[in-house]
């Protein structure tokens, strides 16, 4: 099951415990047929607590998703002093202090661990109040106290066991990333340094033995004649046009362009999430210099994609522009974000793009967008 259907599923289930906790209070209220107070305060009160939990802790997950520190902290507050409420004005009524079990999971998902701590920690003494208000025996209440404690310690822990966890797993995503970045610029450059190596050989080699051969061949038919000379003619012929071959074969050596297409492959194959999605156009050429600037332009925003955008796919499309200038957009369907701040990674991938003349837009609406856009190489100048 994916993390989306968890997601849905886990909610869902919340939703369910939620109505089950204060449906039959309300129910039981709504009928009128209870012999005594259904709660041990007004019941508005007790549902104005009851409704203002449920929307205190969907905006505790949603400052949380969107890394709104001092939101999350309020919330979960809130959504605190909310359960209290339902606990204390609900009496022996159902289990509403289950409630405070949610309280503490998100506040152990969201805030930070010393409020967690406190939250459950002042939970215990609700519940505990709750028991002594409405005339719970001393045994009942030790025991319902106990147990409301032990779940929200363990519901804590869990909580805490399972962020580590995915704070482990990004950590070696990005890891595996960067290795992977390095990885397929090392294989780029050794095998243009191997290229480079084989052109310096067939040149200084074999083309000067063949240039040697031609001026031999040449000196020799001055020197015969009749059948003999057509013969070495001929050869002569033969070694000019090897030597011709092997300088065009040293030129395309020497001119080939990287493979940037397998290079960005290495980078964003077998992502656990996001899952990416990469495109490059067949006319797309670039030198070392741009490939090293794509490669480690790329790994960043896959990178970043892992560590902030909670998403789960990210798309990578190069393209070349009509100057011979390449151009890498990147975007994600993640949450994206309103205030956009750029931190190490972003800023150094700005860095790398000015170095070769290019440029570096973002774009936080609807997921995290990035477009990259590199000059054209410089062409380089031919050998005499």
């Amino acid at each position: 099951m994916g993390k989306e259907r968890l997601e849905v599923a886990a909610a869902t289930a919340g939703l369910v415990i939620y109505l089950v906790v204060g449906t039959p209070i309300v129910l039981v209220e709504l009928s009128g047929g209870a012999t005594e107070p259904v709660t041990g305060g007004p019941f508005w009160l007790w549902l104005v607590c009851y409704a203002g939990f449920l929307v205190a802790f969907v905006a505790t997950v949603v400052s949380g998703t969107w890394g709104h520190r001092a939101g999350v902290v309020g919330c979960a507050l809130l959504t605190t002093a909310c359960g209290a409420g339902i606990v204390l004005l609900s009496g022996n009524r159902g289990v509403t202090p289950i409630l405070l079990v949610f309280a503490v999971a998100i506040a152990a998902q969201y805030a930070p661990a010393r409020l967690a701590v406190g939250i459950v920690a002042g939970n215990t003494v609700v519940v505990a109040a709750a028991g002594l208000w409405h005339g719970v025996g001393l045994l009942d209440l030790l025991l319902s106290t106990s147990l409301y404690a032990v779940l929200q310690v363990l519901c804590l822990f869990t909580t805490w066991a399972g962020r580590r966890e995915q704070e482990a797993n990004e950590r070696l995503a990005v890891a595996h990333t960067e290795l992977r970045s390095a990885t397929a610029l090392l294989a780029e450059s050794s095998q243009s340094q191997e290229r480079l190596r084989i052109a310096r050989e067939l040149h200084d080699v074999l083309g000067h033995k063949l240039s040697a051969l031609a001026l031999q061949l040449e000196t020799a038919s001055h020197r015969v004649s009749g059948a003999a000379g057509d013969d070495v003619e001929r050869a002569r012929l033969l070694a000019k046009e090897l030597l011709t071959d092997v300088r065009s074969t040293v030129g395309e050596l020497r001119s080939r362009p990287p493979e940037l297409r397998a290079a960005l492959e290495t980078v964003v194959r077998d992502l656990p999430r996001p899952r990416g999605h990469l495109t490059v156009a067949d006319d797309v050429e670039v030198d070392e210099q741009r490939i090293t600037v794509l490669v480690r332009c790329a790994q960043e925003i896959v990178t970043n994609a892992i560590r902030h955008a909670d998403a789960d796919n990210l798309w990578l499309d190069v393209r070349a522009r009509s100057d011979g200038g390449v151009v890498l957009r990147a975007r994600d369907d993640g949450r994206g974000t309103s205030a956009l701040r750029l931190g190490h990674g972003l800023t150094g991938l700005t860095e790398r793009a000015e170095q070769v003349g290019g440029s570096v837009t973002f774009d936080g609406h609807e997921g995290f967008a990035v477009d990259l856009e590199l000059p054209p190489a410089a062409m380089p100048v031919a050998a005499p």
